[in-house]
């Protein structure tokens, strides 16, 4: 603890302080354009680990409980995750856009938690990153779990595209007077 403050005050800085950091982080992250969060960027990129996602279901569970957490982007205007509502391609690109967008707003979220180590005593510290952690880590997941799922499913959106693509070549190539 580097601020030396009454337990009130302390009490009183938490309860405010890690609620407007997820807020102001998750405000600033809204405001970022979408072409910045493109899956290409090395923290976005698939990790052999996860498997496709199945990691994330086997150790996490993670269909059990995902629908339960909060998204609180709709509150600033933002993209709902909540729900896939759509296979259009372009929608399947823009919610992969924005898993990048979420999970990078609460590794930063997660990452600014240190900020609270200024008021507080080293036991108040570990409950303080425990919650950092347990408020972040399922959100993190969460993104990367559905960006997994949304890349397969853009996949076989593309790949049936081009069949049919072919299939329809094929056909006028196959047509008796075409040439």
């Amino acid at each position: 603890m580097l601020i030396d403050l009454p337990n009130s005050w302390i009490f009183t800085l938490n309860v405010l302080v890690c609620p407007a950091i997820h807020l102001v982080v998750a405000r600033i992250f809204l405001g970022i354009p979408a072409t910045w969060f493109t899956g290409e960027n090395w923290l976005f990129q698939p990790r052999c680990w996860e498997r496709g996602g199945h990691t994330y279901e086997a150790l996490a569970k993670v269909r059990r409980w995902k629908h339960l957490l909060p998204d609180g982007a709709p509150l600033f205007g933002g993209f709902a995750k909540k729900n896939l509502v759509s296979a259009d391609r372009a929608y399947i690109q823009s919610f992969l856009r924005e898993t990048c967008r979420g999970e990078s707003a609460h590794w930063v979220m997660l990452l600014a938690t240190p900020i609270v180590f200024l008021w507080n005593p080293l036991w108040a510290n570990l409950v303080l990153c425990s919650y950092g952690l347990a408020a972040n880590l399922p959100c993190i997941i969460t993104q990367r779990y559905n960006r997994l799922r949304l890349r397969r499913l853009l996949q076989t959106a593309q790949a049936q595209q081009a069949d049919a693509a072919s299939t329809r070549a094929d056909e006028i190539a196959n047509t008796p007077g075409q040439s």
